[in-house]
């Protein structure tokens, strides 16, 4: 059978356990942030981010934290492979398509100006 067995549930109340907590974690940075507003305004940033730095290893600690963190690690990985256009390819497909917006643009204005010219016409 593979490393990757089915988990016990004990494992997974912990792995919720861990998750909430994680998220209080979060919740009382935001909130620390508020409370310490005599204090300056580095040590209220830093105090954010030390809740942030706990949460995320304490959201590490679970199944679901590492798959994220894996997922993000495959992302990054694909977009290294992309290939991405030269920049004479992006000012080019940048022009066409603001000529193509002038053109509808002018268009959609005569059919207006013209639907506009028959209600007039009509009406009186």
């Amino acid at each position: 059978m593979s490393e990757k067995a089915v988990e016990t549930a004990p494992a997974r109340g912990l792995d919720s356990l861990k998750l909430g907590l994680a998220i209080l974690v979060l919740l009382g940075g935001v909130v620390g942030f508020y409370l310490l507003d005599k204090e300056p305004l580095f040590v209220r940033i830093a105090a954010v981010l030390v809740a942030v730095g706990s949460a995320a290893v304490l959201a590490y600690a679970t199944a679901v934290g590492r798959g994220i963190w894996q997922f993000a690690f495959d992302s990054r990985v694909e977009v290294r492979k992309m290939v991405w256009p030269t920049r004479q390819e992006t000012v080019q497909t940048t022009l066409v398509v603001v000529l193509l917006i002038v053109v509808i643009s002018l268009f959609l204005w005569g059919v207006d100006s013209l639907l506009a010219w028959i209600v007039r016409s009509v009406v009186g």
